[in-house]
């Protein structure tokens, strides 16, 4: 059955990287000044990140957000005072498992832990996590499989390889996970392991139930592969431009791309509706037919014209027969 969304929305919840932030990483002032009319409506706005809470405090701020989020991949929903609500962790025994496979073929991975980022030693990749995503620099704990007993982990990032590696592991693992946990792709240089049925839809669905909300009078927007879910569960799904195909062919609707503002065009088009499609405005009533002009007297006509033209008439004249 075909999704019926709201006429008026009551939640905008857009995912961050290559969505909310352009290619620098960062929120335009067009796009900040649209989700705040968006809330001055009274459209509740969320964030839907596979990053911590803690990556994006600034943007949360600058908004003025009083509305949960979700964070990790959906694992984490967290409240606007900072309170975080954990929704699941790997197991131990196939995170060590993974964890071998992939480090004996050259992969790094990062390991999530609450507001943790564990890594086994400092690299480049390690790094750009803090750098360009805004993350807590990642602890060095040394090898990640002596902590799983021990350390819950809500999700490990492999990367570190060239895209086609990355491709390769993803086939691999897919074999060795079996079903037990979930792999999806926010980059398509990265690999993230999640424990099964996790998603942003996941914990979507309890953050709607605690605020009243249904998930058709919400808007959902996304550029990956880990946004896929979170677009079906909304009434209205909506990719950016620069989206991966497999986003594009769910959505219910493609806006511009993160680069060029996407994210105003749709509070425009379905939250403010300040703009409409030329075949789709309203159109003006015609204007009472005016009475036709009288015309002024003209003078006698010289007395040597024609005797067979006749003289001009106005439209309230009648001509002589």
């Amino acid at each position: 059955m075909a999704k019926k969304p709201a006429p008026t929305p009551k939640l905008l919840v857009t995912d961050v990287d290559g969505t909310l932030l352009n290619s620098q990483h960062q929120m335009t002032a067009r796009t900040e000044q649209a989700l705040k009319a968006a809330i001055a409506k009274g459209v509740r706005v969320a964030l839907a990140t596979g990053k911590t809470r803690r990556s994006v405090e600034d943007i949360i701020q600058r908004l003025g957000l009083t509305t949960p989020g979700v964070f990790v991949q959906g694992l984490v929903i967290a409240q606007p005072d900072g309170a975080e609500q954990h929704l699941g962790t790997l197991d131990p025994t196939l995170v060590r498992r993974v964890l071998t496979f992939a480090e004996e073929r050259g992969f790094q991975a990062m390991a999530y832990s609450g507001k943790r980022i564990l890594v086994r030693a400092m690299t480049t990749e390690a790094r750009i996590l803090t750098q360009q995503y805004g993350e807590p620099l990642p602890e060095v704990v040394g090898p990640l499989v002596n902590l799983v007993d021990d350390v819950p982990l809500n999700k490990v990032i492999f990367c570190g390889r060239e895209t086609k590696h990355i491709t390769a592991l993803r086939w691999q693992l897919g074999h060795l996970v079996e079903g037990s946990a979930r792999l999806t792709q926010a980059l398509p240089d990265a690999i993230e392991l999640l424990p099964y049925g996790a998603s942003k839809a996941t914990a979507l669905k309890l953050m709607l139930k605690d605020l009243g909300i249904a998930p058709e009078e919400m808007i959902a927007v996304g550029d990956g592969e880990n946004d896929i879910e979170m677009l079906q569960l909304a009434g209205l799904g909506v990719a950016v431009a620069n989206a991966n195909p497999k986003l594009k062919a769910v959505a219910d609707a493609t806006v511009a791309s993160n680069d060029a503002d996407g994210l105003v065009e749709l509070v425009e088009k379905y939250i403010l509706k300040a703009t409409l499609p030329s075949d789709e405005k309203p159109a003006e009533p015609k204007p009472e037919a005016a009475p036709a002009p009288v015309a002024e007297a003209k003078p006698a006509e010289p007395a040597d014209k024609p005797a067979d033209a006749k003289p001009e008439t106005t439209p309230s004249e009648t001509p002589s027969e």
